[in-house]
């Protein structure tokens, strides 16, 4: 039972999350995976005009076709992706079986398609899990049409667009005055700033581990954590670096449903997304960084052991000698049968080894 406390050092795997790496790494777009249908959906509709709002639920999905054409900009809102439901939604607002069946997957590279007479965008929502630090992805597909947009998305408990929400209900902002275009250039726009907010948090694990590394050195602890950061920035890097080249299809689009003076937002949001690939670049090259400051603190670790027990060695050299040379079985030693013999060879065992001592702490060596 003893050596028990000890066996948990030699796993160092039980240190890291191996199901974490399976989620990550087995994705396979050629296999459609099975998606557990919901038991509830909630369909909010926000229906709006410079002059008018109007903010309700939906127990249905077919009675959205009365917010197509009905002169007003409609924002439907669907939590909780169900088969039937996306059908109904779809053929009512003409959407192409393909767009169904991105809004349909799971997994997917964030894109944006151009088919008439919509657009449609795919891209994940990311959240910062403070419990185990782990980078959260919520899949959400934008449907963007004549005087509508649709947003599917799988959480009904969390998004990123309260904001947006408190906008539409007050009168006189850009929003309630603008197209389904603005509306839809907002929705990306929150998504990417939120990408800061987990990039930031990302950050504040990243210098506590440095800190960590600094202060306890080869501590394995500290190396899962490394580990562990390095496949939430993985998470990172594959949801945000599709995201540029999904804004850049907004900005070359041609579609009448974007309005010129709209492009200018999304250049905004391209920025945006520029410099969130840079930071997540610099946040892996200083996960390297780690990785060598703790290997180093270790190797450095290492090499003050050796240097200790090398001082020790050449310390116990002499006695070792001196009690060598003294314990030979010949007739003739010199001080064999001196009174004083066996006082000389502990005095010179102890003499030797302090001279060697102040030699050592001369030359710097310790």
């Amino acid at each position: 039972m003893q050596g028990n406390k000890y066996f948990k050092y030699l796993n160092l795997l039980s240190f890291s999350d191996t199901k974490r790496t399976r989620d990550i790494f087995q994705v396979n777009p050629t296999v459609i995976p099975a998606r557990e249908e919901p038991a509830e959906v909630s369909i909010k509709i926000f229906d709006y005009s410079p002059d008018s709002f109007d903010e309700h639920g939906l127990e249905d999905a077919a009675q959205c076709i009365r917010y197509k054409d009905n002169g007003r900009i409609s924002w439907i809102n669907v939590d909780g992706i169900r088969k039937a439901d996306i059908e109904k939604i779809c053929a009512q607002f003409g959407i192409h079986m393909l767009i169904q069946e991105d809004i349909l997957s799971v997994g997917q590279r964030p894109k944006m398609d151009e088919m008439e007479p919509v657009l449609f965008c795919l891209l994940n929502m990311l959240y910062f899990n403070e419990q185990n630090g782990s980078v959260e992805t919520e899949q959400i597909s934008i449907v963007l049409g004549d005087h509508f947009v649709l947003s599917f998305q799988d959480d009904a408990q969390r998004d990123v667009f309260n904001p947006i929400r408190d906008k539409l209900r007050i009168a006189g902002t850009k929003l309630r005055q603008s197209g389904a275009d603005y509306l839809c250039y907002a929705m990306l726009d929150m998504i990417v700033d939120n990408y800061f907010v987990v990039m930031e948090k990302l950050s504040e694990r990243i210098e506590f581990v440095e800190d960590k590394i600094i202060r306890s050195g080869n501590n394995n602890r500290a190396l899962a954590e490394i580990n562990n950061l390095r496949k939430e920035l993985i998470v990172l890097k594959r949801n945000v670096n599709p995201v540029r080249d999904l804004i850049n299809g907004f900005i070359r689009s041609d579609s009448d449903l974007l309005e010129e003076r709209t492009t200018k937002y999304f250049k905004d949001i391209y920025d945006h997304i520029i410099q969130a690939t840079d930071l997540a670049e610099n946040y892996r090259d200083m996960m390297m960084s780690l990785q060598d400051l703790y290997l180093n603190n270790v190797n450095l670790r290492m090499n003050e052991v050796m240097k200790v027990m090398a001082v020790v060695t050449c310390l116990m050299a002499p006695a070792t000698v001196i009690g060598g040379i003294f314990g030979m079985n010949f007739d003739r030693i010199p001080y064999i049968h001196d009174k004083y013999g066996f006082f000389i060879a502990v005095s010179a065992m102890l003499f030797i080894p302090i001279w060697m001592l102040r030699i050592f702490r001369k030359r710097g060596w310790f």
